[in-house]
């Protein structure tokens, strides 16, 4: 049975994580992408510790396309490494489920 999957990343600019969640969406592989801007970041990149302003997305897909998900955002991506966490959840509103199926191109339960 296919149930909710979240994915949380991380992008330089507000303007290219909306342009890669709205390609992800009309790809019917997201089914919602939440930018939240005003982050700064603290990270170990290659032997140095940098900050940084970012923003966080988080991706509102199935488990089915999990792997398919992750490769398409690693295409649109600018980060040489981006961040991609994928967030297993445990349960869903049936709602709230049956519209991120119904989104994402799943057949109906």
């Amino acid at each position: 049975m296919e149930r909710a999957h979240l994915v949380y990343s991380t992008f330089p600019d507000a303007e290219t994580a909306l342009t890669v969640g709205e390609a992800l969406v009309r790809a019917r592989l997201a089914a919602c992408v939440n930018v939240i801007p005003g982050m700064v970041s603290v990270y170990a990149w290659k032997g140095a510790v940098e900050r940084g302003e970012e923003v966080v997305a988080i991706l509102k897909s199935r488990s089915g396309l999990r792997a398919a998900l992750a490769e398409a955002l690693k295409e649109r991506h600018p980060y040489e490494t981006p961040i991609i966490l994928h967030l297993d959840v445990a349960e869903a509103d049936p709602g709230t489920l049956a519209w991120i199926l119904a989104e994402t191109g799943a057949a109906p339960g």
